[in-house]
């Protein structure tokens, strides 16, 4: 089956250059003016363009998000599971799929499998939709013949791992979102409502209390250099964003002091230690060596020091200690996942026990969240109140002065 490239009107009027497979050009053109679209030109779409066409893929970043991927993966799961041939199922993805992105992804890499590519290699032309996690474990599938069983795998890990990163996005929010607003009603409150309140005790020159004495000063800065302050707030976390983004000793410096932070530290070692024990198991459970399992399931963990601490634990499992010993060295892991990694290395049960633990951590994960969450609102609500409460007061004592006057 060949695979052409064609260019049709939409409704809007538009143009849309597409993909689409058919023995011959003639039934090619067939199902597209079957479809409903004005054709305009169609021709033979070669190996030396799918290669342009993936690059430009690439170059756009057209790239799978997580619920896409979970419902691609499970629905391939389901279709091998039921006996149809992967470039089958492949093309029956593509028929039902609506977004043109995961069409063509799905098309491009159905062209490399006709190539003569496994499904492996076919994923590796799009490392931003497709983690090395993924292709590996995939990679693992093909070669035992359960291709099936390991995507279901992956579509379950995909699922916990968007859950994981929903709740923490949602910690992140709440407390972001207040200290906005509060900030903006705060910077209001100084630039425009103060002013107006306090200009009538200067204008009579009455001796002013401290607290009110600083309110003015402070609201005449944030009136001539307020904006000044935004502008350089802005252009010093831009700054630091590129910079972390660019330089990995910046983000190397910012992730060992945030291993410094009280509550933060225990929140980045769950998230760590549940995303590197899920990857394990997954990538156990499909047939990996331990050893290589741990240099993939090593590299999804964002923090550095984790990050090396795993590697080291996995030197030392090359040179023959165990994995629950040498995990146990990094002491980054907690005590209950370790027990369960030592109950699974000697029972023979690796893989479960690391997928058990994992979901020790990730709960841990989420009741930590709840109670950061529960401990943080009324702390940020008393210290938004006390600010609200100073202005008050620095506004009314001026009044109450006025009443002894008189």
């Amino acid at each position: 089956m060949a695979v052409f490239q064609y260019i049709t009107i939409l409704p809007s009027g538009k143009q849309q250059k597409s993909l689409i497979q058919a023995d011959t050009e003639r039934q090619a053109r067939k199902k597209i003016k079957d479809s409903g679209y004005v054709l305009i030109a169609i021709k033979p779409y070669h190996e030396t363009k799918t290669t342009q066409y993936l690059d430009k893929i690439q170059q756009y970043k057209y790239r799978i998000n997580f619920s896409e991927l979970s419902l691609v993966t499970r629905q391939l799961a389901s279709l091998l599971q039921s006996g149809i041939i992967l470039e089958e199922a492949l093309q029956a993805l593509i028929e039902q799929s609506e977004k043109e992105k995961v069409k063509a992804v799905l098309l491009s890499i159905k062209a490399k499998i006709l190539e003569g590519s496994s499904l492996a290699e076919a994923l590796a032309q799009f490392p931003s939709s497709f983690s090395p996690l993924y292709r590996a474990t995939i990679s693992a599938g093909e070669r035992s013949g359960h291709l099936d069983l390991v995507l279901d795998n992956l579509a379950e890990y995909i699922d916990k791992q968007k859950k994981l990163k929903q709740q923490i996005y949602q910690a992140l929010l709440y407390p972001l979102l207040m200290t906005l607003v509060s900030s903006t009603i705060i910077l209001f409150l100084l630039t425009y409502v103060v002013p107006k309140m306090v200009s009538v005790f200067t204008e009579n020159k009455q001796h002013l209390p401290i607290a009110t004495t600083i309110l003015i000063n402070m609201s005449d800065f944030m009136q001539h250099f307020g904006i000044y302050l935004v502008f350089s707030m802005m252009l010093g976390l831009t700054t630091y964003l590129y910079f972390y983004k660019k330089k990995p000793i910046v983000k190397q410096k910012t992730q060992i002091f945030l291993l410094k932070l009280p509550l933060i530290k225990n929140m980045i070692k769950l998230v760590s230690t549940a995303k590197f024990s899920r990857t394990i198991g997954i990538l156990l459970k499909a047939g990996i060596p331990a050893e290589e399992a741990m240099r993939i399931a090593g590299g999804v963990v964002n923090n550095v020091l984790i990050k090396k601490s795993i590697d080291v634990a996995r030197a030392n499992v090359i040179e023959g200690s165990g994995i629950y010993k040498s995990l146990k060295q990094t002491t980054y892991f907690p005590a209950m996942s370790l027990h369960l990694i030592n109950s699974g290395e000697k029972g023979g049960n690796l893989a479960d026990m690391f997928l058990r633990a994992a979901n020790n951590q990730e709960y841990d994960t989420e009741q930590f969240v709840k109670s950061i969450l529960t401990l943080f609102e009324p702390i940020l609500i008393l210290i938004m109140g006390s600010v609200v409460l100073f202005i008050v007061l620095a506004v009314l004592l001026p009044i109450f002065t006025i009443d002894q006057i008189v």
